[in-house]
């Protein structure tokens, strides 16, 4: 037993080195080092059986949205949507890639419909590569846009036709095409989700040196009548976590052995890119903007100024939002002039900034998020006692807000300490020598003004913890 724990011991300690210490070649084989991980995502019944429940749940969650009581106080399915399950795909971002997408309940049924060859088995357009981005961004701001205005968090019904809605569109695509075309280009959640996944600690690459010489590509075309790849990947062409779902379909394909699941550090990928990709460049001020403006909703600033509005709630978010948006996205054509690099002959267009915001951004979701589900926690068995015709009153709590409070800013400093130490890598060693020193620290306060105005609006307007406010 001793001898064993001499042979593990070694394998954590390089997790956590990985994790903790910046290198950017460093990496770990999970798959090597732990052979049942392989095993699980090889065994294709496990998934099976996984995204079967989730689909149950899923499931009964819309009926109860749609049938159930429509008093928000006494349907539980809001808490389990907008707390549990939102917060969780949150959390899941930074640990597990976009592995979420894997189980995601969306596709099912056109899962079903494809399996039953109900569908075209037609490959999507090239088109839907060249403006998906612009048209998930759209429908991800639409979301945010509609959950805010609307208070969607306590409207069972609303929360249901969303979700609904979500599953109408990502069949259809499946009807019309093979695949999962919907995850692969127009899922606002998978957009954010890939975005935020650049972050994770976790990555799913191919081992190119035994993917040389191969010229079937099972991994992408399929074989022996399993389908390829969902999202028309294939292992050899993960080269980031934007798209690539971790599910592990390509692994029985693969007759090289290529696929990996990789520890890494958090910032690898941020540095790499350099925030050339689209979807990033787009999501970032957006989300940014969209947190501040829903912080804002809890204060008496924003209650004052929806009065001077006439008590409109879509005129008062849209122009607060859209305010956000044009000083983020301000921030990020400054950030990219201060850097003087943003463009190379082989490696295109590029916005440093992006990468530099991405970690302040994110956590910035985790901790609205965060707000919701702790902040209703203590009511969630009462109500669904309420729901289920019980008596469970005497579980409520309440969570101090200063634990909150306290929670919040940490993760805010720690994702402007992520943002701050990927600025330093680009002036020391990426763009040594082309960043002016007196640019270098504009760039850094730039950072710690956007972790200022989060701190401002969360905690001095009270947005991190939800106040009693006079009705519109």
């Amino acid at each position: 037993m001793k001898e064993k724990d001499n042979n593990q011991s070694p394998r954590v300690r390089d997790i956590f080195r990985t994790i903790l210490i910046y290198d950017p070649e460093a990496r770990v084989n999970l798959f090597e080092l732990f052979p049942a991980l392989k095993r699980f995502f090889a065994n294709r019944r496990y998934f099976a059986v996984i995204r079967t429940f989730t689909d149950i749940i899923f499931a009964g969650l819309i009926l109860a949205g749609i049938f159930g009581p429509q008093d928000p106080q006494r349907n539980a399915m809001l808490y389990i949507s907008w707390g549990l399950w939102w917060t969780g795909v949150v959390l899941s971002w930074f640990f597990l890639g976009r592995m979420w997408c894997a189980f995601c309940p969306f596709p099912g049924l056109g899962r079903l419909l494809q399996g039953l060859s109900l569908s075209r088995k037609r490959f999507p357009p090239h088109w839907f590569s060249r403006y998906c981005a612009y048209v998930a961004t759209g429908l991800l701001a639409f979301i945010i846009w509609v959950e805010a205005v609307t208070d969607m968090k306590h409207s069972p019904l609303g929360t249901a036709l969303l979700l609904l809605s979500i599953v109408i569109g990502a069949t259809i695509l499946a009807v019309f095409y093979r695949g999962q075309a919907w995850c692969r280009h127009f899922c606002p959640m998978g957009k954010i989700i890939g975005s935020a996944a650049t972050l994770s600690i976790l990555e799913f690459r191919a081992d190119h040196n035994r993917c040389r010489g191969c010229r079937t590509f099972d991994c992408k075309r399929g074989r022996d009548g399993i389908p390829g790849c969902p999202v028309y990947l294939g292992a050899f062409n993960a080269r980031n976590n934007l798209i690539c779902l971790v599910c592990g379909h390509c692994i029985p394909l693969c007759q090289r052995d290529s696929p990996r699941l990789q520890i890494r550090h958090s910032l690898n990928e941020l540095i790499l890119n350099k925030g050339r990709y689209l979807t990033c460049a787009y999501i970032i001020p957006f989300l940014m903007g969209s947190q501040v403006a829903r912080f804002l909703q809890e204060s008496r600033w924003y209650a004052d100024f929806r009065r001077l509005l006439g008590g409109s709630e879509a005129a008062t978010f849209t122009l607060v939002l859209a305010g956000g948006f044009v000083f983020f996205l301000a921030i990020i054509k400054i950030g990219a002039w201060l850097f003087t690099v943003y463009e190379d002959e082989l490696f295109g267009r590029f916005s440093p900034m992006v990468p530099v915001l991405v970690p302040l951004a994110f956590t910035g979701e985790l901790v609205y998020r965060l707000k919701y589900l702790l902040g209703e926690a203590g009511n969630f068995l009462p109500i669904l006692g309420r729901q289920l015709g019980l008596n469970w009153e005497a579980l409520a709590f309440r969570i101090p807000p200063g634990l909150l409070e306290a929670l919040s800013l940490a993760l805010l400093a720690l994702g402007t300490a992520g943002g701050l130490h990927v600025a330093y890598v680009f002036y020391r060693e990426e763009f040594e020598g082309l960043v002016p020193r007196k640019n270098y620290l504009l760039i850094n306060a730039m950072v710690m003004l956007c972790l200022g105005i989060y701190i401002w609006v969360g905690k001095y307007l009270g947005g991190f913890w939800p106040h009693d406010l006079p009705n519109p």
